[in-house]
């Protein structure tokens, strides 16, 4: 089925899902802005191998908003170190971070400027609506500007062109020597391939896949149990990787981003988000 549905009705629903949908991602969103509460349950909830969820052995921390290029920053920096290293990673969660934070464990926020972030994730979570994503997206940050001076931010367009840069402010922040990603046009494409792997409905595959992402299994075991005849990926196995599917149905949905009644609430994430990178640059 099309993402747009056929009808401009189609895509105005989106952004405005009923009620008790759209609440219980606002009470999601709440509960995960502090650790000692969310991150208890996040080990419960996922036990790995993704997402995975901070502990003693993480190496480093990888995570931010949702739709803010966190999976092509993960499979970038794995394929660039020469042996797995311990990520945390995917919670999006601020928990996760400001335990980072705590713990002194380097951390880069992947970030994205708001309209793009919210628009791509009210498509991808239709229960999520444009007031509750503008609210989750301020706080989200918002919660970790405390911290920023521990945390080094990554822009989307830096992360998905010039990744090798956000590793190496990582490097000079914390005293690391992580290998900076090289954004080769085959290493780029080695990405893509390995995420497009996510969603297979293949049990064991996917299980070695997410342990690539965690870093707890190593590229060359990867490629070599990688499947000769994998099973195809489900239809939405695009949910991580660009589409002009979606970003026509992004077109069509601004209108309703730039109504009047969002003003006040598309200033404060755009506020938060520039005070963000300015104190994670200060």
């Amino acid at each position: 089925m099309s993402l747009l549905g056929g009808t401009r009705d189609r895509l105005v629903a989106y952004g405005d899902p009923p009620k008790l949908k759209a609440l219980r991602h606002v009470a999601r969103s709440r509960f995960a802005e502090y650790p000692s509460i969310y991150l208890p349950f996040a080990r419960r909830r996922y036990p790995g191998p993704s997402p995975k969820v901070i502990g003693s052995e993480t190496e480093l921390v990888i995570d931010g908003y949702t739709r803010s290029a966190c999976t092509f920053a993960v499979y970038a920096f794995q394929l660039a170190q020469p042996k797995p290293v311990r990520l945390a990673h995917h919670l999006h969660a601020p928990a996760q971070l400001i335990e980072a934070a705590r713990r002194r464990v380097p951390a880069i926020v992947v970030i994205r400027e708001p309209e793009e972030a919210l628009l791509s994730q009210v498509i991808r979570e239709p229960h999520v609506s444009i007031a509750g994503a503008l609210t989750a997206y301020e706080r989200f940050y918002a919660r970790l500007l405390p911290y920023a001076r521990s945390l080094v931010a990554g822009e989307f367009d830096e992360v998905t062109h010039d990744f090798g840069s956000v590793i190496r402010r990582v490097n000079d922040r914390f005293g690391t020597g992580f290998t900076a990603f090289d954004p080769s046009e085959d290493n780029v494409r080695r990405c893509f391939e390995l995420i497009r792997e996510r969603p297979t409905t293949d049990p064991n595959w996917r299980n070695l896949v997410l342990g690539f992402e965690s870093g707890t299994v190593t590229l060359a075991e990867l490629l070599a149990r990688r499947p000769h005849d994998r099973p195809d990926v489900p239809g939405d196995q695009e949910t991580w990787i660009p589409s002009a599917e979606r970003n026509e149905a992004k077109s069509a949905l601004r209108e309703r981003w730039h109504a009047p009644e969002f003003a006040s609430q598309r200033a404060r994430a755009n506020s938060t988000y520039h005070e963000f990178l300015r104190q994670t640059h200060g």
